[in-house]
């Protein structure tokens, strides 16, 4: 027997507790003989991250396994072939040693030199990896070879000069001449490396070059790839010949290219099979034994498919996911990431010979029941232009709402703001739609996994595109009557909370906005935030100080005055992507106008929230907000104090 109770009002068995404590997201896997090992957030213990097994944990506390490279990290740790497990350490982003068996790890690198290191791999006696020097105010990068035995943590230079050709004991440069590197490989006759470079002010998802480094003689070529064209992941075919993945078609596609620069394609289609490269060590495809491909295609939601080079042809694995990152193969299984919005994500193994999938750790202990999970349904929304979504309608079959309401939405605006929704299970979403709150997932212009023509919508026009998107999404559910217009409130973090200020301040579509992490000033976010994006304006907005005047017309600060909704505010006192002078600014120029808010600063919290308490808070206070405003009141949270 269902109960009668407006939207927003409905009792839940999903409580943020439950989302902090059940949570353990899986960052990926690796295979250590017949064993999946993989590596694991753990909120109830902080947030670090945790190398494990079938067998337990194997990174003992209160190590954490993370990387700070380009601020958001990736490749952080592997496994020898004697089952030692190498990480870079969070708290001094030196590479450790842990031998099998063993609970205290072993330093390779040096203290004190601002060494970062990531997308690493182990090949023989060495770790490989890229490494990132902080040193004087300036910030370079290259490849090396670090020894497995420990002798490169001794600091045998008294003053260390990070532009010199200075060799540590047991470090070897490899690599360098770009900015940004990534994707290391070596030949197979070991007589080369390939790998990824860029510099200022391109993204990875803006201009990519492949470089091979003739490590005999230290010769550099460049042999694909421009300020225009994205190439992402080499993998040597043979001691001549790489395949890459490149956008020159207007879609990361498939190619081989040989030593000499002569580029083939593998196969060509109007998907993406890469994404923007946030993170180090990223794989969208592997090259299989056979000659044939397994890869990640990506049109809104994504597909694992076989690709066969010879005719052509991309054959469907068929799964129940839409949202996948591949891992490591060990013969015919393959490890790999995802779920979807009926299956929560977490790591799950395939075997490609009989297509069976089994789950190896799950990101949550538990999924709630059914009748508590929406399953997203994919929308596009036809006007000046295409905009894709998914929408999350409310679910709790405990409940119905009185004849003729309809429901609070909360348009969702995602990070990047390249970054992409696949229409995956979330916790968080769950926990909105079961207490009658709907979702719109939207992947406004700009958003990968639509091509390079969609992703460049936004060149220029960051704080324009993406708003008119949103806006356009959610007039789309509420004149299809499945949202109530009064009540859309709007979420992002990071550059997904950028676009929640601009569309509050821009726009009066929105009842309010909860706004993790966001940029308020674009100016001060160019002159202060860290060198990976440091130059990332010039391309969303326009290059400084040419575009000054754009930045402030952008900038939501500038147009607060014409804000009237309440805004929610959250922000880790120790990001150093978004610093909290973004929020700040923000939150003051909120009180000198005298409207509703609250600001909610986390002591501990970098850019992104991995502390149990911090999001059990941040979770409650957000359902707290959004009652206050959009007319209900949520039972069995604490009500949030609004200035």
């Amino acid at each position: 027997m269902t109960t009668i109770s407006p939207y927003g009002t409905w009792r839940s068995p999903i409580s943020a507790r439950d989302i902090a404590a059940g949570g353990h997201p899986v960052q990926g896997g690796c295979w250590v003989g017949d064993q999946p090992w993989w590596c694991e957030g753990r909120p109830e213990e902080g947030g670090r991250y945790v190398v494990a097994n079938a067998g337990g944990d194997v990174l003992p506390g209160p190590w954490n396994a993370r990387s700070r490279v380009h601020e958001y990290g990736g490749g952080a740790w592997a496994v020898t072939a004697d089952r030692a497990l190498v990480f870079v350490e969070f708290s001094d982003q030196r590479l450790y040693r842990l031998d099998d068996g063993g609970s205290i790890p072993v330093p390779l690198t040096p203290a004190g030199r601002g060494f970062r290191f990531g997308d690493i791999s182990i090949r023989g006696s060495e770790v490989i990896a890229v490494r990132e020097i902080h040193a004087d105010g300036a910030v370079t990068r290259d490849i090396v070879a670090v020894q497995l035995d420990g002798t490169g943590a001794v600091d045998s230079t008294a003053s260390f000069d990070s532009t010199a050709a200075v060799e540590d004991p047991g470090i070897r440069s490899l690599a360098s001449g770009s900015h940004f590197l990534a994707f290391p490989r070596f030949s197979p006759d070991g007589a080369r490396l390939a790998w990824i470079g860029w510099e200022h002010p391109q993204m990875p998802w803006d201009g990519t070059e492949l470089r091979v480094t003739e490590l005999e003689s230290g010769r550099v070529e460049t042999l694909a790839g421009s300020v225009t064209e994205s190439v992402l992941q080499p993998e040597w075919i043979d001691d001549a010949t790489l395949s890459i993945v490149s956008d020159r078609s207007g879609w990361w596609n498939l190619y081989s290219v040989t030593v000499h620069g002569e580029v083939a394609t593998l196969h060509r289609e109007d998907a993406d099979f890469g994404g923007p490269l946030w993170q180090l060590g990223n794989r969208f495809y592997d090259p299989l034994d056979d000659g044939r491909i397994l890869a990640v295609r990506t049109l809104g939601a994504d597909g694992l498919v076989i690709v066969d080079p010879v005719d052509g042809t991309a054959r469907t694995v068929d799964l129940p996911l839409t949202g996948i990152r591949l891992g490591a193969r060990n013969g015919s299984r393959v490890l790999l990431t995802g779920g979807s919005s009926a299956l929560c994500g977490g790591l799950r193994m395939l075997d490609l010979d009989d297509g069976t999938l089994t789950d190896v750790r799950r990101d949550v202990d538990s999924m709630p029941d059914a009748a508590y999970v929406p399953i997203a349904e994919a929308r596009t929304f036809h006007g000046a232009r295409d905009v894709h979504s998914f929408v999350y309608p409310p679910r709790n079959d405990d409940y119905d709402a009185p004849a003729g309401e309809k429901p609070p939405y909360i348009a969702v605006v995602h990070g990047g703001p390249t970054g992409h929704s696949s229409g995956g299970y979330s916790p968080i979403y769950s926990y909105f739609t079961s207490r009658g709150i709907g979702i719109i997932d939207v992947n406004y212009g700009g958003s990968s996994g639509y091509g390079r023509e969609y992703r460049n919508r936004l060149r220029g026009q960051w704080g324009v595109v993406d708003v008119e998107d949103v806006i356009a999404a959610v007039r789309g559910i509420a004149d299809a009557g499945l949202a109530d217009a009064a009540r859309v409130a709007i979420r992002g973090g990071s550059a997904g909370g950028f676009t929640v200020l601009a569309a509050l301040t821009r726009s009066a579509v929105f009842a309010a906005g909860a706004s993790y992490y966001g940029v308020s000033d674009l100016a001060t976010l160019a002159a202060e935030t860290h060198d990976f994006e440091s130059r990332y304006t010039d391309g969303l907005v326009g290059p400084l100080p040419e575009a000054s005047a754009l930045y402030t017309e952008r900038s939501p600060i500038t147009h607060v005055n014409d804000l009237t909704t309440p805004v929610l505010l959250l922000q880790g006192l120790d990001d150093e992507i978004v610093p909290p002078a973004q929020s700040e600014l923000f939150r003051d120029a909120l009180a000198a106008k005298g409207l509703p808010h609250a600001y909610l600063a986390y002591e501990g919290e970098s850019h992104g929230f991995r502390r149990a308490e911090t999001i059990i808070d941040a979770t409650e206070s957000e359902l707290s907000f959004y009652g206050q405003v959009l007319g209900f009141d949520p039972p069995d949270v604490p009500r949030l104090t609004l200035s």
